[in-house]
């Protein structure tokens, strides 16, 4: 079996701990079994282990969420990157034609689709076996998860069963109705009185089944010339092109826990304390939540049914009741992302400066875990300096290699080639100055290591 796990997300409703290169799906505010801290995405991989589903796992994503990925999964995995953001459909017809096209996966083989950031419990990986189980024995050529619902939600599709699920006594799938997208409030009590469930997201099919009908919208002799081909692919959601008028659907319907974690008025029900990081809560307050990432101290008291988050990229005070609404003001609050997971570690921007007289400076930490270099790389509008405070680590410049460990400072002109390996944890500040001061100015170049 194939398992895709569909990465997306702008980080809007969880800012401002989320943005586009850190969506909610890398946040590490869940508690692990063992005690420790994961994220969404380890939580998935964990259980889809602990399930004992036998898969290949490919995950779907933009390059920026590359980085994170690769630090977060440390398993075998298949990295897809979507040159642009087009939707779940885009997503599933690049990931579906890399597995024919690259992996040259048997077209009988069954794929089954999913997001990466699912809380739920074990029944919901049984469902999935299930609905493998309904493709291999060429029941459907597409079978969804129906999720039963527990109220009536305008934020969800619907699925209407053929049938209810009560009126059968043993099944294992069961045809499908009809598909409805996002209802009203009281559309959708209607909808559940008819015995509709909510559409999970979760899809399984033949691969040959979905290479056949993605070539109706896009046709390539390679994945290279699919991918370059990408923007051709209709922008939208996959239950929207291609679910609603597909033939020969059935649904297995899953009654286990379930819950979108996309908000932090759900998000905060599930989190292990009411306070992460600096800060202390009064004896005043009810159901409050505090996360914070900075080093400065966070005090609340007299609080009722509040989130406070604060990290480099903002801070938020809000109403869980009315905490969705931060998405319509994110695209005014976000600018460039404070924090960000690389393939090497982490970097944190503690501070920007631009003076009366136009110089600019901008200071972040920077931390490489053992073993991880840096690209040999060089700057054209920025020149740096970096003060090495934990750690060693082998420092190049303009191919002249040093050894460097905590209170050495190193400075870098512009124009000036250079890289760092980590022997060790390494954490050291930099110090740019000039501008544009911005991700973009840098050119890479090949360095060969030789420790």
């Amino acid at each position: 079996m194939q398992l895709i796990l569909l990465s997306g997300g702008s980080g809007k409703r969880l800012w401002p701990l989320s943005n586009y290169a850190r969506s909610k799906q890398f946040l590490p505010l869940l508690q692990a079994p063992d005690g420790a801290k994961e994220s969404m995405l380890q939580r998935v991989i964990r259980q889809i282990k602990e399930s004992g589903i036998d898969a290949c796992i490919t995950i779907a994503a933009n390059n920026q969420q590359k980085d994170a990925i690769e630090n977060q999964v440390h398993d075998k995995i298949t990295f897809v990157q979507e040159p642009e953001r087009r939707g779940t459909f885009a997503a599933i017809a690049l990931s579906v034609m890399h597995l024919a096209l690259e992996d040259k996966i048997s077209p009988d083989e069954t794929v089954v689709v999913m997001p990466c950031d699912a809380y739920t419990g074990k029944e919901y990986y049984s469902v999935i076996k299930q609905m493998a189980d309904t493709v291999d024995n060429n029941a459907a050529d597409l079978v969804l998860m129906g999720i039963k619902p527990t109220y009536p939600s305008p934020k969800y599709g619907y699925i209407i069963p053929e049938f209810r699920s009560s009126e059968v006594k043993e099944f294992r799938s069961l045809g499908v109705k009809e598909f409805v997208e996002k209802a009203e409030i009281k559309d959708a009590e209607e909808l559940l009185k008819e015995g509709a469930y909510w559409n999970g997201g979760v899809f399984a099919f033949k691969l040959g089944y979905m290479v056949n009908a993605v070539k109706h919208y896009l046709n390539a002799d390679s994945y290279t010339e699919f991918r370059n081909k990408y923007n051709l692919l209709p922008k939208g959601s996959f239950d929207y092109e291609f679910v609603r008028s597909a033939k020969n659907v059935a649904m297995v319907p899953f009654n286990g826990e379930w819950k979108d974690l996309g908000t932090w008025n759900t998000l905060t029900e599930e989190l292990p304390d009411n306070v992460m990081g600096n800060a202390i809560l009064g004896n005043k307050n009810t159901n409050t939540h505090v996360i914070n990432e900075l080093g400065t101290p966070i005090f609340c008291n007299g609080l009722s049914d509040v989130v406070v988050a604060a990290c480099p990229d903002g801070i938020l005070v809000c109403g869980k009741k009315v905490s969705e609404t931060i998405k319509d003001y994110a695209d005014k609050l976000i600018n460039r992302p404070m924090y960000e997971e690389r393939r090497w570690g982490s970097y944190q921007v503690l501070n920007t400066q631009e003076f009366d007289d136009g110089f600019k400076a901008l200071t972040k930490t920077i931390t490489l875990n053992p073993g991880k270099n840096i690209s040999y790389q060089v700057h054209h509008h920025r020149s740096e300096v970096w003060s090495f405070i934990d750690g060693e680590g082998l420092f190049v410049l303009d191919g002249k290699v040093t050894k460097v460990k905590r209170g050495d400072v190193v400075n870098i002109p512009a124009e000036h080639l250079h890289a760092v390996k980590a022997i060790t944890k390494l954490t050291f500040i930099e110090v740019q100055e000039g501008g544009p001061l911005i991700e973009e100015d840098i050119e890479r170049f090949p360095f060969e290591w030789i420790l």
